[in-house]
């Protein structure tokens, strides 16, 4: 029986052990990944990025309190890559109308990012089997028999288990008000 995030970090938090740390990590390290490569849309940067915020990680689990560990990691995620954009910015002396468009994020992209919250809220209340198989199927482009051999399920159940987490993913996202 796989051990929840919570019982995960507890345990982290009473013995320090980094392999907790990993093992939490390693779960939600592809969507930190995809979260940074949007921001910095360079491999290098994203991959440093990933490895930074796992640092972060290990000293932040350490004394904060967290509930939802997916919506706090990509709190978390964005802030860092917030930070370091903003850091390697270069400082230019502009009148207000020459700020660049970055600098004013247009509606959608904070639609974009809304809609991204609630999606990984709404993986979060897929029972692990499905949220498991959507995220190899869709976000890391696995086949069902990849899926399978990742996972020892077999093909009826893959496919199943990712019919059902699609479906129940848009519920969540329509009661979300999601309308992508």
């Amino acid at each position: 029986m796989q051990k929840s995030d919570q019982e995960i970090i507890s345990a982290y938090q009473k013995n320090h052990n980094l392999a907790l740390v990993g093992m939490l990590y390693s779960r939600y390290a592809d969507l930190v990944y995809g979260l940074c490569l949007k921001y910095f849309k360079d491999r290098a940067e994203s991959q440093d990025a990933v490895m930074n915020i796992f640092e972060k990680l290990i000293e932040k689990l350490k004394t904060e309190e967290v509930r939802y560990f997916k919506s706090w990691l990509y709190m978390v995620s964005k802030n860092h890559c917030l930070m370091i954009l903003r850091k390697n910015k270069p400082e230019t002396r502009n009148d207000f109308m020459e700020l660049s468009i970055a600098e004013h994020p247009n509606e959608e992209s904070a639609d974009l990012e809304t809609d991204l919250v609630a999606l990984e809220e709404c993986m979060g209340t897929l029972k692990q089997d499905q949220e498991t198989c959507v995220r190899f199927f869709y976000l890391k482009k696995m086949s069902y028999h990849q899926v399978c051999e990742a996972t020892t399920f077999d093909l009826k159940s893959v496919k199943s288990f990712i019919q059902n987490g699609k479906r129940n993913l848009k519920i969540c996202l329509e009661n979300k008000n999601v309308r992508r």
